[in-house]
């Protein structure tokens, strides 16, 4: 969400007078409160606290999908929201159903994504007395979402919706959840659009005029800087400012996960991906700059590695929108408290252009000498090659992704230019999350075609969200990497358990994805050899209807390069020249289950 976009609503809000008032049911308050946020569609799953809620839907224009878990539809409310920039909305029953939704909160919540997640709740008078389906979701959804409500009163439905999305959206954007019991749903309410007041919340937005001149100063004093940027970029909608900026001064940029595509990564500047799986030059990069200019970013432990050893030489500028995350774990000797795109605009007035020189030269010698590879097969199905060719036949396609090897692949291999593009579970690393969110994100983005790129492993743990896409006839494409085993486990098991491959291997239990895809009404493809994967990719985006595509690949490749739990970012292994032995190893450990499932098929 553009941080511009947001001072323009919360304008509205502030300037907006209350009017002449209408009388409705409290169910019917929601609905009208929706859609004077924009709402046009909501992902969820009713229950019995929630039919009044749902019959006031079922009279609305306002489009409900209907998924087949509710952890599906706050995945897909993410989806939605990072995909268009608007707040994604998720509604859950009571009980079960509000705690469905926590793993979907959670993983907003670390990713900053604007998010509104209304549960089913109890009588008001039946609160507290453990009756049926009664969950006190307000305080288990407290760590992890930016505020809650309880309501108790049908009076407070509109406040609370006005000041829930006000909230979801502005600053560091996230979830909030507003808890609605049965009874206010059914009340009647006088119903008004109120102002938003509130006095203890005031996002910091425009920098201060003499941290930007002290970022400056250091810039142009650097003569090794880096561009370090984060999701922050992506939500400020700051990748403008963040080009003209690196341009202007030639400092190479690298991106965090939540961060790919805020700087072309044709560019060359570009240093792509940094951290445990991020490209050698990115890293060497970091560790021999005298500044870094961090922009929306965390500085979490899958970036810096060994927290002590971080970018020993460098200066540090932390930009951010949230103050409390400016030296939460490394040092910042400039902090910048504002709206990257606001900080972003004012440093690039205030520091003079730089030449191409000494350090530019090296970045590209680094990028010459280690760039991302993989051993081509003309006979095993490699998923770097997948990931390349999905970026050459769909260069434009929004990528979702699943987690564990196939994520770090799609981030290393697609070209990304664009951040609302790529949507990936990045600081709660959701397995399961790709899915569902590639549903929201067609369903935000019609136009655009989406491609999750998904393990089997990953893809299994909400494939039932392919009735979600057939019935509502939302065209989303699977690619399944599918390895026979849980990929990014058994890769540490490889390097660091001697080869204990312990509950990491599928085989058996995977079952045939073409048939699985055909059960729910989709359309199922395979790909066996590397000579079927373009046909694949080209029938299945040709068809507008879900498909599964399904990619058995080499089950011995890993996610190279990788920096080790706690090691130095410097300290990098390179894992693309893969062992024969254990490559032959590793097939006929999975061949017997494969053939179970596919068949000769398979092979």
């Amino acid at each position: 969400m553009s941080q511009s976009l947001a001072d323009k609503g919360s304008k509205k809000e502030h300037n907006a007078g209350r009017e002449t008032s209408r009388k409705m049911t409290g169910a019917q308050a929601v609905l009208e409160s929706l859609k004077r946020e924009g709402v046009d569609v909501v992902f969820g799953l009713p229950g019995g606290v929630l039919l009044p809620l749902y019959d006031a839907i079922y009279q609305s224009d306002i489009r409900h999908i209907l998924v087949r878990h509710e952890q599906g539809a706050a995945h897909m409310a993410d989806g939605y929201a990072r995909a268009t920039g608007k707040v994604g909305v998720c509604i859950a029953t009571s009980g079960p159903g509000a705690t469905n939704l926590v793993t979907g909160i959670a993983n907003a919540y670390m990713d900053s994504v604007p998010m509104v997640a209304i549960t089913g709740q109890v009588n008001t008078w039946l609160i507290g007395k453990d009756a049926f389906q009664e969950a006190d979701i307000t305080g288990i959804t407290l760590p992890i979402t930016k505020h809650n409500y309880l309501l108790r009163s049908a009076k407070e439905i509109s406040q609370v919706f006005r000041e829930a999305f006000y909230i979801a959206r502005t600053g560091r954007p996230g979830p909030v959840l507003i808890d609605l019991p049965r009874d206010v749903t059914v009340d009647e309410v006088d119903f008004t659009w109120p102002e938003v007041n509130l006095p203890g919340y005031h996002p910091s937005i425009k920098a201060h005029e003499m941290q930007i001149k002290k970022a400056a100063r250091a810039m142009m004093e650097a003569s090794r800087p880096v561009i370090y940027v984060g999701g922050g970029v992506r939500y400020a909608n700051a990748q403008k400012e963040l080009f003209e900026l690196a341009a202007k001064i030639n400092a190479p940029v690298t991106t965090t996960l939540m961060g790919v595509g805020c700087f072309p990564e044709d560019h060359p500047l570009s240093l792509g991906m940094l951290g445990m799986h991020g490209t050698r030059y990115a890293n060497y990069a970091i560790q021999e700059s005298d500044l870094i200019l961090a922009v929306g970013a965390r500085f979490d432990d899958r970036v810096t590695g060994k927290i002590s050893s971080f970018a020993p030489h460098a200066r540090v500028v932390h930009i951010d929108v949230d103050p409390a995350e400016v030296g939460k774990n490394v040092r910042v000797d400039i902090p910048v408290v504002a709206d990257a795109k606001n900080a972003l605009a004012a440093l690039a007035k205030e520091v003079g252009p730089k030449p191409r020189g000494e350090w530019n030269e090296k970045v590209e010698g680094w990028k010459k000498d280690y760039p991302l590879r993989y051993i081509p097969d003309m006979n095993i199905i490699k998923p770097q090659y997948v990931i390349e060719k999905l970026c050459e036949i769909a260069p434009d396609a929004i990528i979702t992704t699943e987690v564990g090897q196939n994520q770090m692949w799609a981030a290393q291999f697609f070209v990304h230019k664009d951040p609302s593009k790529f949507i990936s579970s990045g600081g709660l690393g959701t397995m399961g999350y790709g899915f569902p969110a590639a549903i929201g994100a067609k369903m935000g983005r019609p136009e655009c075609d989406v491609i999750d790129v998904a393990g089997d492993g990953s893809f299994l743990m909400n494939s039932q969200e392919l009735a979600t896409a057939v019935v509502n006839d939302i065209p989303v494409k699977v690619a399944v990497l599918n390895n026979g085993c849980l990929g990014m486990v058994r890769q540490w098991q490889e390097l660091f358990f001697e080869k204990r491959y312990s509950a990491t291997i599928l085989g058996r239990a995977s079952p045939d994805f073409v048939k699985l895809a055909e059960a729910y009404g989709a359309v199922g493809l395979r790909a066996t050899k590397p000579s079927e994967v373009e046909e694949v990719i080209r029938t299945a985006l040709a068809t507008d209807r879900p498909v599964v595509m399904d990619f058995i690949v080499s089950p011995a490749e890993k996610v190279s390069p990788m920096v080790p739990a706690g090691a130095t970012l410097s300290e990098i292994l390179e894992l693309e020249w893969c062992d024969e032995a254990q490559a032959c190893h590793l097939e006929k450990i999975y061949a017997e289950g494969r053939r179970e499932v596919y068949g000769e098929e398979g092979y």
